[in-house]
């Protein structure tokens, strides 16, 4: 089932394991947003929401330039931004 590993090197094995922890993580947010609602009784989006977001997109990031993925690298980078972008509105709202 799993012989393809057989023909990779440790460093890709190593990365392999990088891409599918960040798609892991990645994945989880949806999970922790849905248990978050369900508790509120509303659509509500937790900070660690984007957290989670940020940490899975460095690891599918990490991957996407091992694999020298373009398409996958401008992705994660301009979703990273978004993120960041995120926690920085979050943490240091402008008092009007």
């Amino acid at each position: 089932m799993l012989s393809f590993l057989s023909n990779l090197s440790t460093v890709e094995i190593i990365f392999l394991i990088i891409g599918f922890t960040g798609q892991g993580v990645f994945a989880s947010r949806f999970i922790v947003q849905w248990i978050y609602s369900e508790q509120k009784g509303e659509s509500v989006v937790p900070v660690i929401f984007w957290y989670l977001s940020i940490v899975g997109g460095l690891g599918l990031l990490t991957y996407a330039i091992f694999r020298k993925d373009p398409v996958i690298i401008v992705g994660q980078l301009f979703g990273i931004l978004i993120y960041s972008r995120n926690l920085y509105l979050i943490h240091f709202k402008v008092k009007k």
